[in-house]
């Protein structure tokens, strides 16, 4: 029997795995009242006492709950204050052969962000395949169901008006440019530039598109044949990573609706494309494979679990 403690565990994503880890009867979740989690005599006990903690906090306070846990407790941190730091191991199962043992034999695992894991499980092997220069600039589009922003933006979705989410209905954001997801994103694809990377919220509840346009002469000419036969390969032996055929990327009305994941951890892998020009589309649940999902993941691996308990 393995405690947890889930540093963080009344907002989404905390949310989202305390359902998923309570009825195991593997594990013992450490729980805390209100008052006792904004007490950090509490939260450092706790952090101090479980074998894994997972931190869903902002980035501040997730910096703050490693100083707490002084080092005697493995941690899952699902912000982004450690997603490139180099004594944190980067949460992706599927990035390569090394990375699962990485991460089963990790102190500090780095939950990933949501959208950098479509851009980077399908540009990673184009990179490391010679097909893509990694000096090349990359484009990236993703729209992301409104979960994806946490409690204030879920509250602010589910209090408009039928004519808000009508008017509102999706709106691109983070213009600047500048996204927080963006280093992760050139850092473990192994992009040598800052993709311009641009989100859009959409008024649903959950569900992801990441979009990557490329032109075939920006990978060697390379057809969509070819980049899925690499792909099949490359996850050929990962249970949550699919690589579609052509004949079942579409919907029947010729819709690609970015929820067909939803309440799974899977992600699914499309490449459409002519005969100059591809898309390469990943598909999941932004709070499934895209977050909870992924802490989950990671903790079965830490532990020694199958990975697809809870899951």
């Amino acid at each position: 029997m393995n405690t947890v403690y889930i540093d963080g565990q009344a907002g989404t994503t905390g949310l989202q795995i305390t359902e998923r880890l309570s009825a195991r009867d593997d594990l013992e979740l450490i729980y805390l009242s209100d008052a006792q989690r904004k007490d950090p005599i509490h939260r450092q006990a706790c952090l101090q006492q479980a074998d894994i903690a997972i931190l869903c906090l902002p980035d501040d306070a997730a910096r703050e709950a490693v100083c707490l846990a002084q080092g005697h407790t493995r941690i899952i941190d699902a912000s982004t204050a450690y997603r490139i730091d180099a004594d944190w191991v980067y949460g992706i199962p599927e990035l390569d052969s090394k990375q699962r043992n990485a991460i089963a034999q990790a102190q500090f695992v780095s939950n990933p962000g949501c959208y950098p894991q479509g851009f980077i499980l399908f540009i990673k092997p184009l990179i490391d395949a010679g097909w893509l220069d990694p000096v090349l600039p990359l484009r990236c589009h993703a729209v992301s169901g409104y979960s994806g922003g946490g409690r204030v933006l879920i509250e602010t979705q589910q209090a408009y008006s039928e004519t808000q989410r009508d008017s509102l209905n999706s709106q691109a954001y983070s213009l600047n440019l500048a996204h927080k997801h963006v280093p992760e994103m050139r850092h473990y694809s192994g992009t040598q530039q800052l993709p311009l990377f641009a989100p859009t919220v959409a008024n649903y509840y959950k569900g992801m598109l990441v979009q990557i346009p490329l032109f075939r002469s920006e990978v060697d000419d390379h057809s969509s044949s070819d980049i899925r036969t690499l792909l099949s390969s490359q996850y050929s032996d990962e249970p949550f990573v699919n690589v579609l055929p052509q004949n079942m990327q579409m919907t029947a009305n010729g819709y690609l609706n970015p929820t067909a994941c939803n309440g799974t951890n899977n992600i699914e892998l499309m490449i459409f494309g002519n005969q100059e020009q591809l898309l390469l589309v990943a598909r999941y649940d932004n709070l499934g494979k895209g977050a909870a999902g992924a802490a989950v993941q990671n903790l079965n691996i830490m532990l020694g679990r199958d990975e697809g308990l809870s899951l």
